[in-house]
């Protein structure tokens, strides 16, 4: 295994593979790695010939300073799990490698309503650094499928569209990879690290309210669904809910009731102690 810290050295160690029509595959991360991360990295390791993963904790996307602040940093462990899992090649840039003019006058990317509902809604100006950081990474790792994980469901849509936006449709594939869940249901996240045991145990709340809806969207109400998964939060210790909503799987635009034909998800954000978690599942 490789690590590179410096996008030249990256460029130097993959030009090898550029000029052979080689698929590379890359899973970005912010470190903190667990077994959604090596998930990635094993589907990439299944459908390419070369597997980069990055890590590197964005400041850009964090609307939020303490939660930047308190962003757990395990460099060590990261780089020995990625090196169990075959992975070839580590990027770990500096924050003045990927933003070498500085953070203050960052590219603006019109993503439409994709950044004023659900997440975008809460956090302000968060799929902006997501947009700027990616396209960054994108352009020093040059690869040709990108796989991110399903937990971040409206990431995944800001970065298809992002792709879109750089004109790369016809040179970058993007691989969707299902959510990996602790033995309870709790959908694995970084953030999970800073739950007690037993707010981890109550955090399983949201995926049992997440099947519930998947096994009843049909035949019950849209509304008394959401209705019923609030109070079920809320007593199983959630202290504050962003949203619980039923969407288009396709385009985010919010459903208030089964139509037959229309594929579906059904997205949550809620706060457990001061960790905020997120969650989906498709019906």
């Amino acid at each position: 295994m490789v690590i590179c810290k410096t996008a030249a050295i990256l460029e130097n160690t993959l030009k090898k593979y550029y000029t052979n029509n080689i698929n590379i595959g890359f899973v970005p991360t912010m470190g903190a790695l667990h077994n959604g991360h090596i998930a990635l990295i094993e589907e990439s390791k299944q459908q390419c010939a070369i597997t980069v993963a990055s890590i590197f904790v964005n400041p850009t996307q964090f609307n939020d300073k303490n939660d930047f602040e308190k962003y757990p940093i395990t460099i060590e462990n990261d780089i020995f799990l990625l090196e169990k899992a075959g992975c070839d090649i580590i990027f770990l840039p500096s924050v003045n490698e990927i933003y070498s003019d500085g953070i203050d006058n960052l590219k603006h990317y019109e993503l439409s309503y994709l950044e004023e509902i659900l997440e975008g809604k809460y956090r302000k100006g968060h799929f902006q650094g997501v947009c700027n950081v990616v396209e960054r990474l994108l352009l020093m790792v040059k690869p040709t499928i990108l796989f991110l994980g399903q937990k971040d469901y409206q990431q995944c849509m800001v970065v298809s569209k992002l792709v879109e936006l750089m004109n790369w449709q016809n040179k970058l594939k993007l691989v969707i990879v299902p959510t990996i869940r602790e033995e309870n249901g709790l959908a694995m996240s970084s953030r999970n690290r800073r739950l007690t045991e037993e707010e981890r145990t109550k955090a399983a709340a949201i995926y049992n309210n997440l099947l519930y809806m998947k096994n009843n969207f049909e035949r019950l109400p849209f509304n008394g669904l959401i209705k019923r998964a609030e109070e079920e939060l809320l007593k199983n210790g959630f202290l504050k809910i962003d949203y619980i909503s039923i969407c288009n799987a396709q385009n985010l635009q919010p459903i208030a009731e089964y139509k037959e034909g229309v594929k579906l998800v059904v997205l949550i954000a809620a706060f457990i102690g001061e960790v905020r978690l997120i969650d989906n599942l498709l019906l």
